[in-house]
C-alpha cells in the first residue's frame, strides 16, 4: 500500500474533534462567569465594606449567565445533530448506508 492511499482527506476531522470542542466550550461557560464573579465579588466587598453580599450577588449573577450559555449552546448544539440527522436519512426515514 502507497503513503497516498493511506491518507485521510484534509477536510475529515477525527470523530472525537466536535464533541471535545464542545465539552470545552460548556466548560468555559461554567468556569469563565464563576471566576470572573469570585474576583468580582470580594473586590467589591472590599471596596465598599458589603462583605458577604456583592460576592454573593455576583456568584449569583454568574451563575445565572453560565445557565443560559449552557442552556442556549446545548440547543444549538442538538439542533445541528438533528439536522446532521436528516441529512443522512432517506425520504422513507431510514438510515444511508
Amino acid at each position: 500500500m502507497s503513503q497516498l492511499e493511506n491518507k485521510k482527506p484534509v477536510n475529515e476531522t477525527a470523530w472525537w474533534q466536535p464533541h471535545l470542542v464542545l465539552f470545552f466550550e460548556l466548560s468555559g461557560w461554567i468556569v469563565v462567569p464563576i471566576i470572573a464573579a469570585v474576583y468580582l465579588g470580594r473586590w467589591l466587598d472590599v471596596r465598599y465594606n458589603s462583605e458577604p453580599w456583592l460576592f454573593l450577588v455576583s456568584v449569583g449573577v454568574a451563575f445565572v449567565i453560565s445557565m443560559f450559555g449552557i442552556v442556549s449552546k446545548t440547543i444549538k448544539s442538538m439542533n445541528k445533530i438533528t439536522e446532521e440527522n436528516k441529512k443522512d436519512e432517506h425520504p422513507d426515514g431510514t438510515k444511508k448506508p
